[in-house]
């Protein structure tokens, strides 16, 4: 258990919480890991921040954007720039529990399965518990998926020695979906560890949490990423509501 696993974070004005979730990289009991950090376009002192850690820690590269271009053109940046066996995100906000890297190899070695993705906590920006944890299913397929996306970001981790690289759709919102219904067209299944392994923090501004915006995105998804038909996106869209309604009931 000594392959490279190269860790994506995108950032746009993340003073406030940045240096955290770093820590919580840097806590990592795995520690050959590589952290690419792609600035996309912060007008705050987010770049200050980064640049005092990255002298302190050599794994730890930083770009930055020539302008705003998107988290899934920052992500993308930082996928082609990867150069471990493993690849994983991280949201400038999140935090990470010490043997999240370990268990999610672990795991793959285990199952031999080159996807997986880990349950997490719930918290509002000063780190409080606001829902119960998010455990995620077993199994998540490709049509699960396209009914409601349990794969996070901050938990989904990839074999890309085995299963190639592969990049977001550059869209607004949903662009982490994108990639993970590609690798889903290759694979059975991407496999959940029940154990909670990261802290998802909601924040008040979130686009998450605009439900107007998030169907209007939701939709668009099905009909100009996935291509599916008229009845097919609506039948989808009926469970993403429900389920979706379902995830956030305390």
């Amino acid at each position: 258990m000594n392959e490279l696993v190269s860790i994506i974070t995108p950032t746009f004005n993340s003073a406030k919480f940045i240096d955290e979730t770093i820590q919580s990289v840097r806590n990592q009991t795995y520690t050959n890991w590589e952290m690419i950090i792609v600035d996309d376009g912060s007008t705050d002192n987010t770049e200050e921040i980064i640049s005092l850690v990255v002298k302190k820690d050599n794994r730890i590269r930083f770009y930055k954007l020539d302008k705003n271009s998107g988290a899934a053109v920052a992500r993308n940046r930082g996928i082609e720039d990867a150069k471990g066996q493993y690849l994983t995100f991280i949201d400038a906000d999140d935090i990470w529990f010490p043997d999240f890297i370990k268990n999610s190899v672990k795991t793959i070695k285990e199952t031999k399965i080159s996807f997986v993705f880990s349950s997490y906590k719930r918290a509002n920006e000063e780190l409080e518990f606001i829902y119960s944890d998010f455990i995620v299913p077993k199994k998540a397929t490709y049509t699960d998926i396209l009914k409601s996306n349990s794969i996070s970001c901050l938990t989904a981790f990839v074999d890309i020695k085995r299963l190639g690289k592969k990049f977001m759709p550059l869209i607004r919102k949903r662009q982490d979906m994108g990639l993970w219904l590609q690798y889903l067209k290759a694979i059975p299944y991407a496999y959940g560890i029940q154990e909670t392994q990261a802290i998802y923090r909601i924040r008040k501004n979130s686009l998450s949490r605009k439900k107007g915006d998030l169907i209007k995105y939701q939709w668009q998804f099905y009909r100009e990423v996935e291509n599916l038909n008229f009845l097919q996106s609506v039948y989808y869209m009926l469970h993403w509501m429900y389920r979706g309604f379902m995830k956030y009931r305390n």
